[in-house]
């Protein structure tokens, strides 16, 4: 599925750099095709990411349609804009949650 084939991506990229310099965990509750729960892990050593509730709890949560968070990881979609529009709902740690655009 795209969302699931994004966080193989996600994992592939991550690096001790990106765990080290943000220290946060996000989840992200996906509605639609290949919706419910799947996380970032930013915060144990070596992260990591995939399907399921984080295995501590999140910094950040995050809420949109799958179809949407495949669009924003590619670039189709700012998160500012997705936010701003109403698409994209953040709970939690604001400040960690522009670090998480920076990444992407």
């Amino acid at each position: 599925s795209p969302v699931a084939e994004t966080f193989r991506v996600i994992q592939g990229a991550m690096s001790e750099e990106y765990v080290r310099t943000t220290q946060g965990v996000f989840q992200f509750d996906l509605s639609g095709d290949d919706g419910g729960t799947w996380y970032i892990d930013l915060k144990t050593k070596g992260g990591g990411a995939g399907f399921g509730k984080p295995p501590v709890t999140a910094d950040v949560v995050m809420s949109m349609s799958s179809a949407d968070f495949v669009k924003m990881f590619t670039g189709k979609l700012k998160p500012t804009m997705a936010f701003m529009s109403g698409k994209l709902r953040i709970k939690g740690n604001m400040a960690l949650a522009m670090k998480l655009e920076k990444m992407l």
